[in-house]
């Protein structure tokens, strides 16, 4: 059978389209205030603090905590923490103990040279921008435990960041020696091999970086190279980023001798935004590290920051900083000046998060006992060979200490595409000025259509371009959504009862089916496919709405449909929860289970063509109805481009086989 349908219903002007006809709003809607009651109230009620720990299964769901060095978030921002969100707030609804903290990675060049860009002081940048992060993530409905917020430039959580280098001093681990250093003229800084790209800094891909011989601080990483190595083979990580850190550790044998390409990671950086190395120089003692109880050694109060550029650090430049005594001899001493790579802070933060206010020590062993290793870490593919490295072999350490008892941090990885700018098509920055920020998105369509957006947008590891016609797409969705999920019982055809046991059936199969693909599409990371299957089940909804409506199987859908929406929806979907007369929060209630053998059904691989050219394929559900076709292909990343600026003649669906876009040129 070939039928003809409009491409994308979804997108339509003048009312909420529903398959190929429009159905009239009947329900008071105001997305806004929905938003900000529910906002309000799960912050007041503390909905997503984690319990203590206990002997319950638990789940750790952590993002790449960011540089607070902008002034705010990007909608792409929102591609990376809102996935994550769903993921966390799944688990919750699947009974284990959720753990989903956010913090600032706020020391660093990132941050120092954010400050200098603007003639302010780093410490108010950071405060200004953490802040204003925070806020934006709360307005996409990110559901973190804000009671375990840090900040890296925090000298409660720095004295432990000193703790660590003082810990590898004491294993012989850290050195000083000279030697031919990566010099980047614009941050005036020292850099590690890890932060050159092409010979340019990883900051600044258009600044080419010098060669200088200084005395520097090392961490001699080469001496886990082979661990390193070796225990990749057990992480649930994407292939890429393995095949990264493998190349990167470079392991090779020459005549019987195993070489790596992997160097020391050198930390000493000659800026002032950052943790204070803790040792002294001494005349009659040599370097001595500072005793623990004198940490945190303090970053001192300036207002004059600015690097040398001489290779010395503005903390040389500081006699009430630099003079000490000796704690071993009592004797004159001069401080380290330099300061520590902000990549000393994350290569350990995600165990403070595991109560961040422990004062005994870096982390609480009950605690992270408990919550760790982390089973979800979300963040970007640029972090293979600097952050995620380093994080791994500090791991190592701190087991061979016998401080912690797992040798690798993050037991899954999951790395985020690129949200393409629609003006230029690259990566959205705030210097090439072609930033769309969450806040005028929701400003326009409110909260979970942000949500539904930047997840149907297309798959989550693939670069794609940022289209407004997605969002307003993903607020007629979520408004016919919510009319869908806030109605109360309403007269049926059959005296409460379904028609005829056919539909009976197929109602259930259905929704049996969505319950196990919505959870699988969740831990898959197959964003995109649960908003399809939503829009599918939405669709299909309607459809029965006239002949079951009022019956116990229609108050079985809405009840099992607002339960799995809330993960995607959390705002519309404790609003209907409320509104259908259900007791304290969706969130807290329990993710609807499955019946294998009613959620069986078998997919078809469907081609896409355009102008009769094979572009793509997608597998589908063999219930998804043929006008469903076009919707679901029409916004894949490989179609996308084929459609921008032609105009659709016509759309040939084959239902099972194939979909195909006739259009007319630019």
């Amino acid at each position: 059978m070939v039928s003809r349908c409009p491409v994308a219903p979804l997108f339509r002007e003048g009312g909420v389209a529903v398959g190929t006809h429009v159905r009239k709003v009947t329900r008071t809607f105001d997305i806004r205030a929905i938003d900000e009651r529910w906002r309000r109230a799960w912050e007041e009620e503390g909905t997503y603090r984690p319990p203590e720990p206990s002997a319950g299964p638990k789940r750790y769901v952590l993002d790449f905590f960011p540089y607070p060095s902008g002034d705010g978030l990007s909608v792409g921002h929102a591609r990376n923490y809102v996935p994550t969100d769903v993921l966390a707030r799944y688990f919750r609804m699947r009974g284990f103990a959720v753990l989903h903290p956010m913090g600032w990675d706020a020391f660093g060049l990132p941050a120092e040279n954010e400050a200098l860009l603007k003639g302010r002081h780093p410490r108010d940048t950071t405060r200004e921008y953490s802040a204003n992060y925070r806020r934006q993530l709360q307005l996409i409905g990110c559901s973190y435990d804000w009671a375990r917020e840090i900040n890296t430039s925090d000298p409660e959580f720095y004295k432990w960041t000193q703790w660590g280098f003082l810990l590898l001093l004491r294993r012989g681990l850290a050195y000083r020696a000279i030697g031919l250093q990566w010099w980047c003229p614009k941050c005036r800084t020292i850099l590690a091999n890890e932060q050159v790209r092409d010979g340019r800094c990883w900051r600044h891909g258009d600044t080419p970086v010098e060669q200088r011989a200084l005395e520097q601080w090392y961490i001699r990483t080469t001496e886990y190279a082979e661990r390193l190595l070796r225990d990749l083979d057990e992480l649930d990580w994407p292939a890429h980023i393995k095949t990264i850190q493998r190349n990167w550790i470079g392991r090779t044998e020459r005549d019987g001798t195993v070489r790596y390409h992997l160097h020391d990671w050198l930390v000493s950086r000659q800026r002032y935004w950052g943790a204070p190395i803790p040792v002294v120089y001494c005349d009659r003692c040599g370097i001595i590290p500072v005793p623990e109880e004198q940490l945190p050694v303090l970053l001192p109060e300036v207002e004059r920051y600015e690097p040398s550029g001489t290779g010395r650090s503005p903390l040389d430049a500081m006699p009430e900083f630099v003079h000490t005594s000796c704690p071993r001899c009592a004797g004159p001493a001069r401080r380290e000046t330099d300061t520590l790579d902000g990549f000393a802070d994350s290569n350990w933060y995600f165990l403070r998060f595991t109560d961040p206010h422990y004062a005994s020590g870096p982390w609480n062993p009950e605690a992270a006992r408990y919550w760790m290793p982390v089973d979800w870490y979300i963040g970007g593919a640029e972090q293979a060979v600097m952050h995620l490295l380093y994080a791994r072999f500090f791991t190592k350490v701190l087991y061979d200490e016998g401080l912690v008892s797992f040798v690798e941090p993050f037991v899954r990885l999951r790395s985020q595409g690129s949200l393409l700018s629609p003006k230029d098509r690259v990566r959205m920055s705030k210097s090439r000025g072609n930033v769309v920020t969450p806040d005028e998105v929701v400003a326009q369509h409110g909260a979970d259509p942000v949500r539904v957006a930047v997840m149907f947008i297309g798959p989550f590891a693939q670069d794609v371009t940022w289209d407004p016609a997605v969002a307003a797409g993903a607020a007629r969705f979520v408004r016919r959504l919510y009319q869908l999920l806030a109605q109360r019982a309403k007269p049926g055809t059959g005296n409460g009862e379904p028609e005829t046991e056919d539909l009976t059936r197929e109602v259930r199969s259905r929704l049996h089916r969505l319950i196990k693909s919505a959870g699988e599409a969740i831990e898959r990371f197959r964003f995109n496919t649960l908003i399809s299957s939503l829009m599918t089940f939405v669709n299909e909804m309607e459809r029965w709405e006239k002949q079951i409506a009022g019956t116990p199987l229609w108050s079985e859908i809405l009840d099992t449909l607002v339960r799995i929406c809330a993960p995607v929806a959390p705002f519309i979907a404790e609003q209907a929860w409320h509104d259908l007369g259900r007791e304290g929060s969706v969130h807290h209630a329990r993710w609807p289970d499955h019946d294998p053998a009613l959620a069986h059904e078998e997919e078809h691989t469907v081609v896409i063509q355009v102008d009769g050219k094979v572009r793509d394929r997608m597998t589908v559900p063999s219930a998804t109805p043929h006008e469903a076709y076009a919707p679901l292909a029409s916004v894949r990343p490989r179609i996308a481009p084929y459609l921008h600026r032609r105009t659709i003649r016509d759309v040939v669906v084959v239902p099972g086989k194939v979909v195909n876009f006739v259009t007319r040129g630019k």
